[in-house]
């Protein structure tokens, strides 16, 4: 027996992987580019009264960050579907 994964294994991982690392990009450029790096062009917009760069550097990015959350659930979903490792009621 071998201890390297099958190819649909490594399939898998790294579709997982990939879509990991774009969740995360998307993550660091909201919480980093738009909460500290945009900050002074985003604070010439306003949200609530508060100015767009203080709604980024608050609350946005944790607002983002659990919209990230479901859409990796649903597209993991789809990719355990798609591999034929999904969970069985």
């Amino acid at each position: 027996m071998s201890d390297r994964p099958s190819d649909s294994a490594a399939a898998y991982w790294q579709a997982n992987i990939r879509l990991v690392l774009k969740l995360l990009a998307v993550w660091f450029v909201v919480s980093y580019g738009c909460g500290i790096l945009l900050v002074d062009v985003l604070n010439n917009f306003y949200i609530g009264g508060y100015p767009l760069g203080y709604f980024f550097a608050q609350q946005g990015s944790i607002y983002v960050f659990l919209f990230l959350i479901f859409f990796y659930a649903f597209r993991m979903n789809k990719i355990d579907r798609e591999f034929g490792v999904e969970e069985k009621d």
